[in-house]
């Protein structure tokens, strides 16, 4: 995909259009406000794609990998559509695991902040009596495993005859750990009104069977898995402060000299300050966040294509599905949150076969971000230095390996003969008195070399 594709360039249905705030995309102020505070500012295409259509009331079937942000896509919406006054079980969200409820569950504890509602995790492996109790308090959106869902239905502790929104998570994998009967006896004990939604990363016979028997007429999102190659991307962190992010991220652009360059921040004030810190600097720069309209991202997009940008300052806006030829460098001004977050921002370089280099700046207390980071890649990165710093590191090394030969050439005229032959050229002996009774060692060698000897006459 280059420069004339349409889905990348400038036209109508090009990339630019698929990276929308919230706020175009008319989320209400109190989740756009909650979600900046979570680091959050635009949607990703399956949220752009799958919020309208679960606004809609209709079914639908989300068909994407993993990491694409479907928690979002879901919870938004619906969210959205809850009655904070009612005390009943509204929405059933099924899990196929326990990791991925509590995942979720904390995603929608904090979003239900800002439109006032109640959540409750179900799952395995907690004390069930604790979990009667959160199921008195009446939340109204619920998301467990099925065998735990399926358990508080039987003890009649759980209510969900009033929910009409089920959303079924990760699909596949709830067929892979032959929970679909479960899920159907849950479907039975919904109203008969619900929506259903299906999100799922792969889309399996049976899977689309349950979705044919549950669902009415639904619509279909596809997002195709981005390949991403590290092969082609040398990687390597950088130690910094907050003081001397600036100074090294222009000690690169100097030393590097990129064709292209994409910086990535975690905030829009930060790629602001970062972009106008450079420009000041002169260097040819500009910004991409969710704070520009969709004109003034086209226009910044394209005058980065044609190189008459160096560098690009931007947030996570634009590390999924940006295609544009000629980026030589990455930067992760900020570490980024994720492994996939931080997959997909260097992902932009190292493309179509070519090399690229990306560099992360990590300061002291974010060494246990980096290392789950490289757990997800199966890879340790190389920490490196600047050429100053190497040069520095050299010198003192340099200077230190010279105190020492000074102090054992001192060491070497302070120190006295041994005995009066040890300073005769060619003395085997090297000033040691083999005749010595404190060295029978020595005597005993030297009466084995003398034994082949002639006697002296006397």
């Amino acid at each position: 995909m280059g420069e004339d594709d349409p889905d990348y360039g400038d036209g109508d249905g090009g990339l630019v259009e698929l990276m929308k705030s919230f706020t175009e995309m008319n989320v209400s102020d109190v989740a756009v406000a909650k979600l900046r505070r979570l680091g959050i500012d635009t949607a990703t295409p399956v949220q752009e794609k799958a919020i309208p259509l679960v606004r809609s009331g209709t079914d639908v079937i989300v068909q994407a990998p993993t990491g694409t942000g479907k928690t979002l896509a879901f919870l938004l919406p619906l969210m959205e559509k809850m009655k904070a006054h009612v005390d009943e079980a509204q929405v059933l969200i099924v899990t196929p695991t326990r990791e991925l409820t509590l995942q979720i569950a904390k995603v929608a504890r904090s979003l239900a902040e800002a439109f006032s509602l109640r959540t409750l995790a179900l799952y395995g492996g907690q004390d069930i009596e604790r979990q009667k109790d959160k199921l008195r308090r009446h939340p109204q959106m619920i998301i467990g495993t099925p065998g735990r869902l399926l358990d508080h239905l039987r003890r009649k502790t759980l209510r969900i005859s009033q929910a009409n929104r089920i959303v079924l998570d990760e699909a596949d994998e709830m067929m892979k750990r032959g929970f679909f009967e479960d899920v159907e006896k849950l479907l039975a004990s919904l109203a008969p009104d619900r929506q259903f939604l299906l999100f799922s990363a792969t889309m399996p016979e049976r899977v689309r069977a349950l979705a044919h028997r549950y669902m009415q007429s639904p619509q279909e999102v596809k997002i195709e898995a981005e390949h991403i190659t590290l092969d082609t991307i040398t990687q390597t962190i950088i130690d910094t402060t907050e003081e001397t992010k600036l100074d090294k991220l222009s000690l690169i652009i100097n030393e590097k000299q990129p064709y292209l360059m994409m910086v990535f921040c975690m905030t829009r004030q930060r790629v602001h300050q970062v972009t106008m810190d450079l420009a000041k600097r002169g260097y040819l720069v500009d910004e991409l966040s969710g704070d520009l309209t969709q004109v003034q991202r086209t226009l910044v997009l394209k005058r980065f294509r044609a190189a008459e940008l160096q560098i690009l300052v931007t947030t996570d806006i634009a590390a999924r599905g940006l295609d544009i030829e000629g980026v030589t460098h990455v930067v992760n001004y900020d570490i980024p949150r994720t492994t996939e977050d931080y997959i997909h921002r260097i992902g932009r370089t190292g493309r179509a076969g070519k090399m690229g280099e990306a560099v992360t700046f990590v300061n002291a207390r974010q060494y246990d971000q980096l290392r789950r980071i490289e757990a997800g890649i199966k890879s340790r990165i190389a920490k490196q230095r600047s050429t100053r710093s190497h040069e520095q590191a050299k010198a003192r090394a340099e200077a230190r390996a010279r105190a020492l030969r000074e102090r054992a050439e001192e060491k070497k005229k302070e120190a006295k003969p041994l005995s009066k032959y040890a300073n005769r050229k060619g003395a085997e002996h090297k000033g040691r008195n083999p005749r010595s009774r404190r060295n029978p060692k020595a005597r005993f060698e030297a009466r084995e070399r003398g034994k082949g000897r002639p006697k002296k006459k006397r």
